[in-house]
């Protein structure tokens, strides 16, 4: 997959950065305009109050009288304009002519300004620029009784209001870089949080990935379920998984999988089989890691039912196949031994040999064909009766035996059925030493009754229960996968399979037959 674009995580911490930089920054200027408009509505205020203190002082209207106005009123307006904090007070006539300002070279001089609503008789604030440049000014009149006598001016330079707004600069700033700093460092945090779970991948590479991922996960033949390292639901199952294992829609979690797959191990697991009521799974389990952390494991499965269906069928023939290998070899040794009589010229004695070897092998046909009538049963028994000579083991067909068809199962079925259950027997016989195995098959009290029995230690019923549920074959259990297998097919049809250890060891299946209509 290509790179070089920035990851996902990176490009969101930029983005973040970015849009808290702007929306700070325009939260400081904002801040800074309304200190400045609180500072104006503050300082409208102050000189306001301080123009019409002085202009109701009775001190101001007797200066007003007196025949050196400015000589009495100079000193007392400049006191108070530098107990106040103002940039001027100014006292005039009504012609405009100063009695006071800060600059004494203006007494005397015309004011500059409106004044017509003081003349009028009422206070009002202006922004104007005169003598001493902008500023926030206001006028009221003096009065005498109901006549303007005179009028006061008190007013503060735009350029001192600039100073005071400027001294609360720092802090403004100071919070904003403040917050920023942390919107930066939670923005990192997040960019963090947000790597880890793309692992780093740019957005171009996710919506790739995303669908390939799609893409393989709908057209794969194989099941595929995905857990993570938690005890959650899984976080990939394809549709080809949720045929194979029976899934409903929505969360999987390990408890809706098949009890053997419940019960497997965290690891890796290869090519392990796995039998459900309906299938036969070859799982492989893998673990996922990152950054030398297992994230979890991939679970990919595949059907083998049928295929396990043609490996029994193949199982069958080259048993029959062995079986016909070790007659013809029996049978050639008889033969040398019959030649060898009769060349010794013992020619009766050789006749006899022959004739009771044959008698011995047609009786036990003859009674195997009219026992079973099945003839895939009957060779299959046939069969393992020569493969279990071969191991030293007796296998005989118990007298009762009796069956006419293979009645409710196929054919196919009751030679995977027997089959199964024989070999087991086998393998726990052969390790005794009475090395015996029966067989009995037959219809009983409308069911199909299969019971084989050996001389080894037998199981108890936990041992079985257990060794059936595991549904996969171990070399050093006789019960694996062809166990499964019987108890797969027993439940398919409705039947009940169980175990014995005494007197003696055997399995026993009954499955109900089929009511006629």
């Amino acid at each position: 997959m290509r790179r070089g674009s920035l990851s996902l995580a990176a490009q969101a911490f930029v983005w973040q950065l970015v849009v808290l930089a702007l929306m700070i920054g325009t939260g400081a200027v904002l801040a800074v305009l309304d200190a400045r408009r609180d500072h104006d509505v503050a300082t409208e205020l102050q000189v306001r109050d301080v123009a019409v203190s002085v202009a109701r002082a009775p001190s101001t209207l007797a200066a007003v009288y007196s025949p050196y106005p400015s000589g009495l009123l100079q000193p007392t307006t400049e006191r108070i304009r530098a107990d106040t904090g103002m940039d001027f007070i100014v006292v005039m006539a009504p012609d405009r002519t100063r009695y006071t300002h800060t600059n004494p070279e203006r007494i005397g001089k015309p004011f500059t300004g409106n004044i017509d609503l003081a003349l009028a008789g009422q206070t009002f604030t202006e922004t104007f620029t005169g003598s001493l440049g902008p500023s926030i000014r206001a006028v009221t009149p003096v009065y005498d009784g109901g006549r303007v006598v005179a009028l006061v001016s008190a007013g503060v330079t735009r350029a001192r209001i600039g100073n005071q707004v400027a001294s609360q600069l720092p802090v403004i700033l100071g919070v904003s870089a403040a917050g920023l700093a942390l919107a930066g460092f939670s923005s990192f945090l997040l960019s963090r949080r947000l790597r880890r779970q793309t692992h780093g991948l740019a957005p171009e590479e996710l919506r790739v990935l995303y669908e390939h991922h799609d893409a393989v996960l709908h057209s794969v033949h194989e099941g595929l379920v995905v857990f993570g390292a938690g005890p959650g639901p899984a976080e990939v199952v394809n549709d080809q998984a949720r045929t194979l294992l029976d899934l409903p829609e929505g969360p999987v979690h390990r408890s809706d999988l098949p009890l053997s797959l419940r019960q497997m191990t965290w690891g890796v697991v290869r090519d392990e089989t796995h039998v459900t009521t309906d299938r036969v799974l070859l799982v492989n389990q893998d673990v996922v890691s990152w950054d030398g952390k297992a994230i979890g494991t991939v679970l990919t499965i595949r059907d083998h039912t049928e295929l396990r269906a043609v490996l029994g069928e193949l199982d069958s023939v080259r048993g029959f196949a062995e079986s016909l290998h070790a007659q013809a070899h029996e049978a050639a040794n008889r033969l040398h031994t019959v030649i060898t009589l009769v060349e010794l010229g013992r020619s009766e004695e050789a006749v006899a040999f022959a004739t009771d070897e044959l008698q011995l092998s047609q009786v036990l046909i003859d009674r195997m064909l009219a026992a079973v009538g099945d003839p895939a049963l009957a060779a299959l028994l046939l069969g393992k009766v020569d493969q279990a000579a071969e191991r030293g083991v007796s296998l005989a067909i118990s007298a009762d035996t009796a069956l006419d068809s293979t009645d409710p199962l196929s054919p196919q079925e009751a030679v995977t059925l027997v089959g199964n259950l024989v070999d087991n027997a086998i393998d726990a016989a052969a390790g005794t030493a009475d090395k015996s195995v029966e067989v009995s098959v037959g219809h009983r009290e409308q069911h199909l009754w299969v019971r084989v029995a050996d001389s080894g230690p037998g199981m108890s019923a936990e041992m079985f229960a257990r060794a059936a549920e595991r549904g996969y074959s171990t070399k050093s259990d006789h019960a694996g996968l062809g166990l499964a297998l019987v108890h797969r097919l027993v439940d398919r049809h409705g039947g009940a399979i169980t175990t014995t250890a005494a007197p003696h060891s055997a399995v026993v299946v009954r499955i109900p037959l089929r009511e006629k209509s």
